[in-house]
């Protein structure tokens, strides 16, 4: 059938901000439907929170609105725009349960939207649990037996039926949240009120545990005309009971027999048929017994998925642009296949590799959470490898995750004497509680003589997957053994090693690896692999199990004979990515890649893109000219360069990762655009940066670097305290502190970091009660532009990257934003910066002071891009390759007449017993932006995007340090006037009170019953305002600030974000709020969409 004529204006909404179980995924879907709907000559309108995708880039809706993902902005939005059609499967989670909350209110139906992509009715029956099961039945499948429902006793009444342990999953959330397993009643009631909670609708699903059994997914998509295709097999390898995204997963699925597999795929079919998915993707989770072979239907998702994504990027099979065409009424064999150019849609993929996903956690980042996975999940971001083998797959993934890990590394260090008992102990423990290493203690039993199946017996794992980990510790033991001769003679006679690298490289070791167990250096085992003329060669992924030519040039690295690579002799570019998602580098990274491969496009170069994260648009097929999907490593992408012989690489878009490569990529004759490494080096390295600054005249916090800890402790006395402590060379803020005596120090230097050599501490003196500065800049090494200067809501002390900030700055003076501009183009002249840079203020009692510097995109370029309306690391990437502002046009500051707030969104929920109080070390996942005439009401909407529901009447609760207690009064009164009353401990409430602020007093939580963390359980306080002091403060106010999140209380632990607030309730009760475009604010008309083919 071809495409409806009927529908012209389409909305969509996107997934918001990056959460755990929701990240960047949702905006590599949300990105190829726009492109798709706009080829088709749709007219489309975006709503999406998140400024960091390039989804919300102008240019890839002609209405684009950065606004609250609610249902009622999102009926704003609706009403204004009349679209024909919804469609609601590309939003991940979040645009599912927002079509529903619409479709309930009656809003579709008033305007006349359809849903497209998946009805109502489907929706309904896949999300919830009865109707599903109903329908599961009706097929004659089996799924675990469960019951719903909705207070504690019904849960008591449900358990008997179902047995331990349970599984409890709350409906309508997303990554497993709220979730959890129960051995007992003592457990199952704590999970069953937590889990209510989490539910949008307090509904519980109780449910029978498969916990052990194997997991798969099966990718379906369906078309209208009923034809429906399985695009990919995905088997975890961990068994269920660790949350699929937390499960290191393999496409094609591996152990099962052709009949199991047929049989899966026969069930795959009649269930989409049956739940009624007309148009698009789906996603069906199995489990098997792995002893009986029985399955059960796990549950099912009725649109685009995290597993889409591996799905597609596995197969080369665009799973979110083909849903989005047939949503608008195309069936599958009417579409054509982008890669062979000849087979339809309908063509099953089919590959000749196996394709490894390994999870990325930061645990590092909630010391207070023990590392153990279940079901509901805690990984940041992930890493996809391809390989012929699984070996290869697994090795090449676990040196892409960029966690200092090149391959099956030793995880106990050896004792002296030798205890083999507590090693036991400990690797049974590993090997029993799932965790983010447990992959690597396996490769400890089988160092320690276990076999397959007393590591099968403690895991689960099957022992297909078991075996091959056991040969590759077999292959280590191997290489040691040659280790002494490969020392001698290798050098001289390279040719005789030539088999052996070859079997050794095939099997997925790095050379990192190799030369760790041969006791060489990395550039020795390289140079002598030439010598023996072993060289990886590059493989095509074509969905068709080279079947068919492939078209477009996606590449993997192996050791085979035949090369695929065929590189063209164009002048090209290779832009690094940023591999991984994590905290501290997340999708803003990614978007400032695609926008460079879009600028050196139009500047007529080839663009070659290195990347190895599956969610992202930088790893989509048609983003750069050619794609390798391979590992952020020296050796991976020295073997790229040596392929290609670009006329130079670009690595100052990827974040820490491609900035790491660097130097090591200079000194084998790479050529680096943009800012020089030299130049790079004098920003990182302290010693440089402070001459530097003294050359310039510029300010920074009395400082000083110490190798030792009776270093740090006579600079911390030279400077005074309180001071900040952080290793060098770091991103996102990782293990810095703020220490307010010698003991905080000392402590610091024996626990988390020790100060030495090689590895120095930098110890700066900690700016108490200072404003801090953003600023991103671009320079062509003749002319600096200001991009943008934002302003922290939180004070300095608080990673940039957990700040609410806002452009243009609203509380200081224009000499002092003068005299930062004079001060940042001082600084991109002396770097000599071609490109992107980003320096951080902090203003202290009208004195400025330089805290860093860092000549590459930062994570606020997307957010300052869309503020201003102009795409700055679009514009660096064409000045990257010569060209000058002046040409380009843009030569002067853009100062927008609306304000922008960034506002951060964290984890905490996911993470029981962490505190919520920010500091210097960065924890946010994601971010928001709210837009609007004013500050107050771009903060409320920031607020409100960010998920804290602003009240308008109420109860607030207060409790501040002496020192902030005159600070709070602007606050106070402002809220007084708007009619909220107030609710605060002692000290706090005598002082309110003597300054006409009438005030009740309730106990702190040490000084008994009811306390104040009571008040907020039952719902009695609408705001919390609580800024903790020193140690024994924070401990104590803990348990409000927990409280606060777990019941979704709002609450604020500084002053200035008290003030802000304060402002945002005032203009949200004087006025509603409004919705308008993007295009709208900077006065664009739609366009066509650019960057697509």
């Amino acid at each position: 059938m071809p495409k409806r004529s009927d529908l012209k204006k389409i909305m969509l909404i996107g997934s918001g901000p990056i959460i755990i179980g929701q990240a960047c995924e949702f905006d590599y879907s949300g990105t190829q439907a726009c492109k798709a709907l706009l080829e088709e000559g749709y007219e489309v309108v975006l709503v999406n929170s998140n400024p960091a995708t390039i989804m919300t880039d102008t240019d890839f809706a002609d209405r684009t609105y950065i606004e609250p993902i609610t249902p009622e902005i999102v009926g704003k939005i609706i009403e204004r725009e009349r679209p024909d059609a919804l469609l609601p499967t590309i939003g991940g989670q979040t645009g599912l349960n927002i079509a529903i909350s619409l479709h309930e209110m009656g809003i579709l139906q008033k305007f006349g939207v359809e849903l497209i992509g998946a009805s109502f009715e489907a929706i309904q029956k896949a999300e919830d649990r009865n109707l599903f099961r109903k329908a599961m039945e009706k097929l004659g499948l089996t799924v675990p037996r469960s019951g719903y429902i909705r207070s504690l006793e019904e849960a008591l009444l449900v358990i008997p039926d179902i047995g331990y342990p349970a599984i409890i999953r709350p409906s309508f959330t997303l990554g497993g949240t709220g979730a959890g397993v129960a051995y007992n009643r003592e457990e199952f009631e704590e999970a069953i009120r937590w889990a209510l909670d989490a539910s949008p609708k307090r509904t519980v699903l109780v449910e029978q545990s498969v916990i052990g059994w194997k997991e798969f997914e099966l990718e379906v998509m369906r078309d209208l005309a009923d034809n429906v295709v399985v695009v990919c097999s995905i088997e975890n390898l961990d068994p269920m009971g660790v949350h699929t995204g937390d499960s290191i997963t393999v496409a094609p699925a591996q152990t099962l027999t052709d009949k199991e597999y047929q049989i899966m795929r026969n069930a795959a079919l009649r269930i989409i048929r049956e739940i009624g998915v007309d148009t698009g993707g789906s996603n069906i989770q199995f489990a098997v017994h792995p002893e009986t072979g029985e399955m059960v239907i796990i549950e099912m998702n009725p649109r685009v998925s995290r597993s889409s994504a591996l799905a597609s990027k596995a197969t080369g099979f665009p799973i979110a642009k083909i849903a989005a065409k047939l949503a608008v009424g195309y069936t599958l064999d009417e579409i054509r296949n982008d890669i062979t150019r000849e087979t339809p849609a309908s063509f099953e993929p089919t590959i000749d590799y196996v394709v490894t996903k390994i999870p990325r956690f930061t645990f590092e980042k909630f010391p207070q959470t023990e590392d153990v996975l279940g079901t509901q999940m805690k990984s940041v971001g992930e890493v996809m490898a391809i390989g012929r083998t699984f070996k290869e797959s697994l090795q090449k993934a676990i040196r892409s995750l960029e966690t200092g890990v090149y391959g099956f590394e030793e995880m106990i260090p050896p004792t002296i004497p030798p205890n083999p008992a507590a090693r036991r102990k400990t690797i049974t423990e590993k090997l029993r509680k799932p965790n983010s290493l447990r992959l690597y203690y396996i490769g400890e039993a089988f160092r320690d003589g276990w076999t397959v199946s007393e590591i099968q017996e403690c895991t689960g794992i099957d022992p297909w997957f078991l075996e091959n980990i056991r040969q590759i510790i077999a292959m280590e033991g191997e290489i040691r053994a040659k280790a002494e001769a490969f020392r001698k003679e290798a050098a001289t006679l390279p040719a005789a090693f030539g088999p052996f690298l070859r079997r050794m490289k095939a099997n997925g070791f790095s050379d990192r690896r190799l030369s760790k167990l041969l006791g060489v250096g990395e550039d020795d085992v390289r140079r002598i692999r030439y010598a023996a003329g072993v060289r990886a060669v590059f493989k095509r992924v074509d969905t068709c199990g080279a079947e068919f030519e492939a078209h477009t040039p996606y590449l993997y690295s192996t050791y085979e004979r035949e090369n695929e690579g065929n590189p063209t002799d164009r002048k090209k570019v290779v832009i690094l990515g940023g591999g991984p998602n994590r905290i501290g580098q997340g999708i803003e990274f990614d978007y400032c890649c695609v926008h460079g491969v879009f600028a050196l496009r139009e500047e007529g170069f080839e663009t070659i893109m290195v990347n190895c994260n599956p969610e992202t648009v930088s790893t989509d097929y048609d983003s750069s000219d050619r794609l390798y999907f391979e590992p952020l490593t020296k050796e991976d992408v020295l073997a790229i360069i040596e392929e290609e012989k670009p006329v130079g690489v670009i690595v100052q878009f990827g974040g820490q990762t491609p900035l790491k490569l660097a130097v090591p990529l200079e000194k084998e004759g790479v050529r680096i655009l943009g800012t020089s490494p030299e130049s790079i080096d004098r920003a990182e390295d302290r010693e440089r940066f402070a001459e530097m600054l003294n050359l310039l005249g510029l300010a920074q916090p009395p400082n000083g670097i110490a190798r030792s800890t009776p270093d740090a402790v006579a600079i911390a006395a030279r400077i005074g305290y309180p001071v900040l402590l952080r290793p060098s060379y770091v991103l996102g803020g990782r293990a810095m502190e703020i220490v307010h005596d010698e003991e905080g120090l000392r402590r610091y230097l024996t626990e988390a970091v020790s100060a030495s050599e090689a590895k120095p501490v930098l110890v700066d003196r900690f700016l108490e009660d200072a404003i801090e500065i953003d600023v991103d800049a671009i320079s062509d090494g003749e002319t600096v532009v200001v991009g943008g200067i934002m302003e922290h809501i939180e004070e300095a002390g608080v990673h940039s990257g957990d700040s609410a900030c806002s452009l243009p700055p609203h509380s200081i003076s224009r000499e002092t934003i003068d005299e930062i501009t004079r001060q940042t183009k001082a600084l991109a002249s002396e770097l000599s910066v071609i490109g992107l840079m980003n320096v951080q203020f902090a203003i202290q009692r009208g004195k400025i002071f330089i805290l860093e510097v860092n000549p590459r995109a930062s994570r606020t370029i997307p957010f300052v891009s869309k503020a201003i309306g102009v795409p700055l690391a679009k514009l660096a990437a064409k000045v990257m390759a010569g060209r000058k502002l002046a040409d380009l046009g843009f030569t002067s500051e853009v100062v927008p007449d609306h304000v922008c707030v960034k506002e951060a969104v964290f984890p905490f929920i996911k993470f029981p017993d962490v505190d919520t109080l920010l500091g210097p070390e960065m924890k946010s996942t994601g971010e928001v932006m709210g837009i609007d005439r004013t500050f107050g009401t771009a903060f409320a909407k920031a607020q409100i995007a960010a998920g804290m529901i602003l009240p308008r009447s109420g109860k607030v609760f207060v409790s501040v340090r002496d020192e902030d207690k005159e600070g709070i009064l602007a606050a106070a009164e402002r809220l007084k006037r708007c009619g909220f009353s107030f609710v605060a401990t002692r000290g706090t409430a005598a002082f309110l009170t003597a300054h006409g602020i009438p005030c009740d007093t309730v106990r702190k939580v040490n000084e008994g019953r009811p306390h104040v963390a009571d008040l907020i359980r039952n719902g009695e306080i609408a705001l919390v305002i609580n800024t903790p002091l020193g140690a024994q403060s924070k401990a104590d106010s803990y348990y409000i600030r927990r409280a606060s999140l777990v019941y979704n209380v709002p609450y604020f632990t500084t002053l200035a974000a008290a003030r802000a607030v304060s402002l945002a309730i005032s203009d949200l009760i004087a006025d509603d709020l409004s919705v308008r475009s993007l295009q709208e604010y900077h006065g664009t008309p739609p366009t066509e969409a650019t960057g697509a083919r």
